[in-house]
């Protein structure tokens, strides 16, 4: 198959989490390399995980990452359809960075026809302005019900005429049947498009690999582009599953600091506890449904999608109980978002924006009041804490505005004004702020706050970048780039 002259690269997966994310930001960081000017893309990503743009809209934070990758600031032309859940069988639905409306699965199969002309222009936008741009796939292209209308994979390949890439999850197992099942689902024109397959983070020795390498090259006459070892410790930003793993030295005589989150059913932007996960002294535990609350030194409540409807799951669960018993005995409290304005009094939902429209009672440990407006606040913020003037920097995702006494004595002064509010006794915190640790000095200052004697800096972007290399540097070792990068005519990739 012959394809256009084109600039567009595109990364399918056989499943979620194939790592269709990491090896966009990755082939981003090695065309970057090469001297080309790249942008990521994602035509519909559906994430709870997201990002403030450079142009005031909200885009997938998969997506964010990889604008990084490029080092570039994310725009709302790299994810023009953005899926947020706000139930099982609905989502709010973010078109070009800003929220449109809520839908069921069904109303946005039909919508879907439309939302193509979003992804069309924006895709156009970064062809105009970037020498190649790197599109990730959502899910797999062989979920058969969906295919109708597809704007998420192969039904905007066969749109812009790209060629595409498909990843598959060897630690996972079954990774011959799902690249051969994969391809078998496609229609012909699709799989014509298909210029080869990459197997992601193998453990152990190539060669024991390489006879069933050699048979799914027969058996679908597709090249294997290259096998990505498993990289030990290696952590960049979930799209939007939850990643518990932690870089802890069981043998050092360290005692660490316990921090403990509740993983609310509608759980967003849960990439704020990354800092503290992968801190050296810090314990961070995500405590699912139905799971002993243990004890801890911090409790965290986290942001949410719908606030009332996982306020109301979270006293199911029996935490504010376990909160009360905390606080009494000199535990500390954070709440972040919507885990800010559970720690008020009421929260009030007149218009139905996030559930049913009415009012529920929080948990009345500040004194405010919280109602959600239709108009959502996205904005990227810097300022100081009021703790001990550290600087902070971060972003604002919500629909709630809060008012009351609380608001007093607020955590941060930011450049667009007061953020937060510090309890009388100094035991609890609230913010608005995403992305509240990922300073060193605001993490810092943080967890002493919360009793953790001398916290260690930890650089999380500085951490970040390095990642991101040495992914790049994975790739460049690991997979046949001139084959890969062949199809793309829009501009030299060659070392």
């Amino acid at each position: 198959m012959r394809f256009a002259a084109n600039t567009t690269l595109m990364v399918q997966g056989t499943t979620s989490d194939a790592g269709k994310s990491v090896l966009v930001a990755g082939l981003c960081r090695v065309l970057v390399r090469r001297g080309l000017a790249v942008a990521p893309f994602k035509p519909q990503n559906m994430a709870l995980n997201s990002a403030v743009t450079s142009d005031g809209g909200e885009i997938g934070r998969a997506q964010a990452v990889q604008a990084k990758a490029c080092y570039l600031d994310p725009h709302s032309d790299m994810n023009p359809v953005l899926l947020k859940p706000n139930s099982d069988i609905g989502a709010q639905v973010i078109i070009h960075g800003r929220a449109l409306t809520d839908m069921d699965a069904v109303a946005f199969h039909d919508y879907k026809k439309t939302a193509m002309t979003a992804v069309l222009q924006s895709h156009g936008r970064l062809q105009q302005q970037y020498q190649a741009v790197v599109v990730e796939g959502a899910g797999s292209p062989a979920e058969i019900n969906l295919r109708t209308n597809d704007i998420a994979n192969m039904g905007f390949a066969e749109q812009v005429d790209c060629p595409v890439v498909i990843i598959a999850d060897i630690d996972r197992g079954g990774v011959f049947a799902h690249l051969v099942g994969t391809l078998d689902l496609l229609s012909e024109s699709e799989q014509d498009r298909v210029i080869g397959f990459v197997i992601n983070r193998f453990r152990g020795d190539i060669a024991l690999l390489q006879s069933g390498l050699h048979w799914l090259e027969r058996r679908t006459g597709k090249p294997v582009l290259g096998v990505l070892p498993y990289l030990q410790g290696f952590h960049l930003e979930a799209e939007d599953a939850i990643d518990s793993s932690q870089e802890i030295d069981f043998d050092s005589d360290t005692v660490l600091f316990k921090i403990i989150v509740p993983v609310l059913p509608r759980i967003s932007n849960h990439t704020d506890f990354d800092s503290l996960r992968l801190h050296p002294q810090v314990d961070l535990q995500f405590i699912g449904p139905d799971q002993t609350i243990p004890a801890a030194d911090l409790i965290i409540l986290p942001g949410s999608k719908s606030v009332r409807r996982d306020l109301q799951w979270l006293l199911d669960q029996g935490w504010q109980q376990a909160i009360n018993k905390h606080l009494r005995y000199g535990g500390k409290l954070i709440g972040i978002c919507a885990g800010f304005q559970m720690l008020g009094e009421t929260i009030a939902d007149p218009l139905g924006i996030e559930s049913e429209a009415g009012q529920s009672v929080a948990l009345a440990l500040l004194p405010f009041n919280t109602v959600i407006e239709a108009e959502k606040q996205l904005r990227r913020v810097s300022g100081e804490l009021s703790l001990d003037a550290s600087a902070v920097v971060g972003y604002e995702i919500h629909a709630g505005n809060s008012t009351g006494p609380a608001l007093s004595r607020p955590l941060a002064q930011l450049e667009c004004g007061a953020d937060g509010a510090i309890s009388t006794d100094n035991n609890i915190i609230g913010t608005y702020i995403h992305g509240l640790f990922d300073q060193s000095a605001a993490c810092q200052s943080i967890l002493s706050w919360a009793g953790l004697s001398a916290p260690q800096a930890v650089d999380h972007g500085a951490r970040q970048e390095h990642e991101i290399n040495r992914l790049a540097d994975a790739i460049e070792q690991h997979l046949d780039l001139d084959q890969m990068f062949s199809a793309l005519t829009g501009g030299c990739v060659n070392d």
